[in-house]
């Protein structure tokens, strides 16, 4: 049999990856076109409504949370000196580190009837034990705010380079004609960042309903509860995925209608040059409401739950470091790293493909392949169980469940999840390698494995890097894929917080979601040194 030659490598390679993870997605959704069984009809009759209304809601009520306080968050830092400025530029990203699910079980404890702040209300004030002074959290009210304070951070980070970016010329023709420096704002500069604001919404959409853990916490029906207690509650993979189907059509009409919103629109200046925004300085009564607004999302999403953990973790259970934690985090890292790892090679691989043959084709799969991180890590894990469980039964008949259960199926949910935050980063470092050095290597006859082993890579340490623990940051917090594909009596750091949480104990689920918190603000350091390395002053 003969070789395959360099140049069909870098163009079956890509093919196949985009095999991979295609298969699990055409999984779910041929369960469309099969027989339905009564559970469906249960649930069609009964529930469906609810978990449509729900989802919906969610929607709604983060977006609108997220749109305020992202976008002003955003204005306030980008026009305005005000005291704190220097510190909520990149504070502001903080939330970011903390999982919803995470968020969800701290409230939970520090809300509850007899949580932290209502016993420490009756303590001040001497109040009778039954009274409740802060309402239950464990409602789908209680749902958005969690969504929202861990979210925000997705428009924030897009508005505020969009407002950078944004050239003084127009703000200051607003000026010209008559507008204040709040009307030029939002007539002019927000309408034209409306592009990205609907793309950090989108992220913000995705992960709202992706969710699982939250949802699950405070027991409001939605499409992933839905799923998982048809699939673990009723032992119906083939309902359940049904169920999944309805969910990713959810995610594609919210994916179509952010395409739509930008198709045929222009929001950039005419002009050739760029004259950064000139910052003013607010007055000590709007410096003060500048603080607060700023800080409010801050406490909220950050410092007020880090604090608790931080005081579970200490005070309540000293002894966390035990066995069980250990070997959690030892798991957890291992897989991440693996994950990581992988990914980034396979990003860089295609990233490369891309560069030496300048298929259109190749980009479009590339593209194509992003989208995962817009897939629910549920969907994931049933198109993953129901695949691996038809090759187990009809392929490998004399070594059953070889891959359903193992950590294969796993790894692979990690990657098709992660791969748009590698690609990202791989790309965009490739972008800034000269097209000249290709051309010289080609003269001195360096092409293939060659090129890439001995040219590209060399230069793209930083990216590989950098992807790796961006993709390792995305795994240590992804909950619902491993809680389905993780193998028997197998925890992570994410699985023992959320059966911590499940049993009510809270205070045990402080160290390992500290430790998730940890890796989580890896990207955050990351971003921070971006911003700063690109702000203009």
């Amino acid at each position: 049999m003969k070789r395959i030659n360099n140049l069909s490598f870098w163009i079956v390679f890509p093919a196949i990856v985009f095999i991979f993870f295609l298969i699990p997605v055409l999984a779910v959704l041929s369960s469309v076109v099969g027989d339905y069984s009564d559970n469906w009809n249960h649930l069609y009759n009964f529930v469906l409504f609810d978990y449509i209304k729900n989802s919906l809601f969610l929607v709604i009520g983060v977006s609108i949370i997220t749109l305020i306080v992202g976008t002003g968050t955003a204005w306030l830092v980008s026009n305005f000196n005000f005291f704190g400025k220097r510190f909520f530029e990149w504070a502001l990203i903080l939330p970011l580190s903390i999982p919803p699910y995470i968020l969800a079980y701290t409230f939970t404890g520090l809300f509850d009837s007899y949580g932290t702040l209502n016993n420490l209300v009756r303590n001040i004030f001497e109040l009778d034990q039954s009274f409740i002074f802060f309402p239950n959290i464990r409602n789908i009210f209680g749902a958005i705010i969690v969504f929202s304070f861990t979210l925000y951070p997705y428009v924030y980070l897009v508005s505020r380079s969009a407002f950078l970016n944004q050239s003084r010329t127009v703000l200051e023709s607003g000026r010209i004609l008559g507008l204040s420096r709040f009307e030029a704002s939002f007539k002019l500069a927000m309408p034209m960042i409306r592009p990205a604001i609907i793309g950090g919404l989108m992220l913000v959409i995705m992960e709202t309903l992706s969710d699982f853990g939250a949802v699950e916490h405070f027991a409001i029906p939605t499409f992933t509860t839905g799923i998982f207690r048809t699939w673990f509650g009723m032992g119906d993979l083939t309902t359940a995925m049904q169920l999944s189907s309805f969910l990713l059509l959810f995610i594609c009409i919210f994916l179509f209608i952010e395409n739509r919103s930008r198709k045929n629109a222009e929001y950039v200046s005419n002009s050739t040059t760029h004259t950064p925004i000139k910052v003013e300085q607010l007055n000590k009564n709007y410096s003060m409401f500048a603080f607060i607004f700023c800080l409010l999302p801050l406490f909220i999403g950050f410092i007020l739950p880090v604090s608790e953990l931080i005081v579970w973790a200490i005070y309540y259970n000293p002894s966390f470091f035990n066995e069980a934690f250990l070997t959690s985090a030892i798991n957890t890292i291992t897989l991440a790293l693996i994950a990581a790892i992988l990914c980034s090679i396979i990003s860089i691989l295609i990233n490369f493909s891309i560069r030496i043959n300048r298929n259109s084709i190749l980009r479009f799969l590339s593209s194509f392949l992003s989208l995962g991180y817009a897939l629910p890590g549920l969907i994931l894990a049933v198109g993953i169980v129901q695949t691996s469980t038809f090759i187990d039964s009809s392929l490998l008949e004399k070594t059953s469940f070889a891959i359903t259960g193992s950590l294969f199926g796993l790894v692979l949910a990690y990657i098709i999840k992660s791969y748009a935050l590698s690609n990202n980063t791989i790309s965009s470092g490739m972008e800034k390698i000269s097209s000249g050095i290709d051309d010289s290597a080609r003269i001195l006859k360096s092409t293939g494995w060659n090129l890439l082993g001995r040219i590209h890579f060399p230069l793209l340490k930083t990216s590989f890097f950098t992807s790796i623990l961006l993709v390792t940051s995305e795994v240590v917090k992804e909950l619902p894929a491993t809680l389905i594909l993780r193998p028997f009596n197998y925890d992570t750091l994410a699985v023992s917080a959320y059966i911590y949480a499940a049993e009510e104990r809270m205070r045990d689920a402080a160290a390992p979601s500290i430790a998730i918190i940890l890796v989580g603000l890896i990207p955050i350091i990351i971003i921070t040194r971006m911003i700063r390395s690109n702000q203009k002053y």
